[in-house]
């Protein structure tokens, strides 16, 4: 690798194996997501993971959806105002209920850094 991030030309691949073809195939993988919804179960925390049903099925993916109520846990994520939503271990929202546009982009900017971060797929 270069100075300055600069990359020499002609330089291999990393061992890993992740090209930016390899990236579009594994941010092809809709199966597996970790998503949580944080709050107490008030009314706002039930719409917010009723919209996030709804546009998970919009992306096609297929994901588990926690809702977390213990407010230890809760906390353990620095969250001070509820409902908060977590993808793949990052708060992406607190304190409101995205409209779902917004929550679509949210959840699919999220889950294609999760499974870049996955590597390769096997």
């Amino acid at each position: 690798m270069g100075l300055f991030g600069k990359k020499k030309k002609g330089t291999p691949p990393p061992c890993c194996g992740r090209t930016p073809e390899t990236a579009v195939r594994v941010g092809a993988d809709k199966t597996a997501a970790s998503v949580k919804v944080l709050g107490s179960g008030c009314a706002r925390c039930s719409a917010l993971e009723a919209a996030v049903r709804a546009a998970l099925a919009e992306l096609g993916v297929d994901a588990a959806i926690e809702h977390v109520t213990d407010f230890m846990q809760i906390a353990a994520y620095g969250v001070m105002t509820t409902p908060a939503l977590v993808v793949g271990g990052r708060v992406v929202s607190c304190g409101r209920v995205p409209g779902q546009a917004e929550l679509r982009e949210m959840l699919q900017e999220a889950l294609e850094k999760e499974t870049l971060e996955q590597g390769p797929a096997v």
